[in-house]
């Protein structure tokens, strides 16, 4: 053994079981946290994401002003998750997920009708629901007329098939 190394007594640590298991243990162990540290910050993210496909439209009492549409036609407010649809002389306030499994609902205007990209479901422009897996028609909110614009409120989701005459009654007549 080289001078400049002390031994502790007549104990021979490169011989020691600790040290060599102990060894391949601390290289594995180091390796898992380091791919943790990197990987974390990727799984909180799909967490949240997940989260926010998850969440309730609102619970705090909350609406949204918006103008009037002119001319038939749907707004997409994807950060409030709301549909604005002016059709035949009425106006019309939507959840934007699918009521089968909660996927965002686009608009095909060549078709005049919504549809869901995950399993087909397709609506009409009053939400009612036309084929696909889902088993009613997309789930409205509560809206009324102020001035030149509608206010839909975010708390008042109405369900076709829970709740058919709320509804019936969320839209606003323009005639």
């Amino acid at each position: 053994m080289p001078d400049n190394i002390e031994t502790i007594g007549s104990h021979d640590c490169a011989a020691c079981p600790i040290v060599e298991n102990g060894r391949r243990k601390f290289i594995r162990d180091l390796l898992v946290g380091a791919v943790g540290v990197m990987v974390a910050p990727s799984l909180a993210r799909a967490s949240t994401m997940l989260i926010k496909a998850a969440r309730p439209i609102a619970t705090k009492g909350e609406s949204k002003t918006y103008a009037t549409p002119a001319t038939d036609s749907v707004q997409i407010d994807h950060d409030s998750d709301v549909i604005l649809v002016r059709w035949q002389n009425a106006v019309y306030a939507f959840n934007l997920s699918c009521p089968h499994q909660r996927t965002a609902l686009r608009w095909e205007d060549s078709n005049h009708r919504f549809q869901c990209p995950k399993h087909h479901s397709q609506y009409t422009p009053t939400g009612e629901f036309i084929t696909g897996r889902a088993t009613r028609g997309m789930d409205r909110l509560d809206i009324k007329r102020e001035g030149n614009g509608v206010v839909v409120n975010l708390d008042s989701l109405h369900r076709q098939d829970q709740d058919a005459a709320g509804w019936a009654s969320a839209v606003v007549q323009l005639t």
